[in-house]
């Protein structure tokens, strides 16, 4: 489905889509983009990662065989619940958000019959935002999440595929929905809880010239984006709540080991942490 004549319009030049900008032009590949930044289109133009920008124009809607939406999920159904009208047939829509249920029925239920859309996540990022820290390389280690509903195809899956190809995702997973924000609300959103919370534990500010290398990778997530994660917390609202339960109850099986003197019992949740860690190791 994608060859050398495919245009893509990236929608939202932030780290991901200007990400996204950057390995599709490396590869040879049109990409246009639209942001409500005209300073982030700018970025873009000016360091090649776009062939053109603007903060809206329908002609850049218009030509896209292949679009990206790379804003937030409610932001996302908003904007192609508006625009599908100015979509050429048979466009091909996918994201990048990262919670699932509910958002990809919505699109699905009042898209055009004629337009493809099938939901996708990058498991890659930084701890820092904007088009201006755009990295493409941030994929090459990264998993590469195809989330499909009845009501997609085996070629949209193939595109989707093909697209993770061209980006070099080093992995490639398809999921239901439900399995995805189950999936995320451990991985992802209970990782981004537990950093927070140790940030805001009490105020460390006089701890960082003592710190060490556990405290600063443990941390690493909490520069964290507070319009983005609140609303992804709150779409995987339940899923997550389970997952912080389930993490405190753990945490307070260790803490019985240690009021109890358990020593056995400690050493054993340090064997299996250590055991599962391993199997992330590369």
């Amino acid at each position: 489905m994608i060859d050398q004549n495919t245009r893509f319009l990236i929608v939202g030049l932030g780290l991901i889509g200007g990400s996204y900008a950057m390995g599709l032009k490396k590869k040879g590949y049109h990409v246009d983009a639209i942001d409500i930044q005209e300073e982030s289109i700018s970025y873009a133009l000016q360091n090649n990662l776009i062939d053109h920008g603007s903060t809206y124009d329908t002609a850049l809607i218009q030509q896209a065989d292949i679009i990206i939406s790379a804003l937030y999920p409610k932001a996302m159904v908003t904007w192609i619940k508006n625009n599908q009208k100015h979509m050429k047939p048979h466009a091909f829509i996918s994201d990048v958000s990262g919670v699932k249920s509910g958002i990809v029925e919505e699109i699905q239920n009042f898209l055009r019959d004629d337009l493809h859309f099938c939901a996708s996540h990058p498991m890659a990022g930084k701890e820092v935002s904007g088009v201006q820290n755009a990295d493409d390389t941030i994929f090459h280690s990264a998993n590469f999440i195809i989330t499909p509903t009845a009501k997609n195809t085996q070629q949209d899956i193939s595109c989707l595929k093909d697209l993770a190809h061209i980006l070099e995702f080093s992995h490639i997973s398809i999921l239901t929905l439900e399995e995805h924000d189950t999936m995320i609300g451990f991985l992802s959103q209970l990782t981004h809880v537990i950093a927070v919370s140790l940030m805001n534990t009490n105020d460390n500010t006089h701890l960082v010239d003592y710190t060490g290398d556990s405290f600063r990778d443990l941390t690493r997530i909490a520069k964290i984006n507070e319009n983005m994660w609140s609303e992804l917390f709150f779409l995987n609202k339940d899923i997550l709540i389970q997952e912080i339960d389930s993490f405190m109850k753990e945490v307070e099986n260790l803490k019985t080991k240690l009021v109890e003197h358990d020593e056995e019992g400690l050493k054993t949740l340090f064997r299996q942490s250590t055991k599962r860690r391993k199997l992330f190791d590369r």
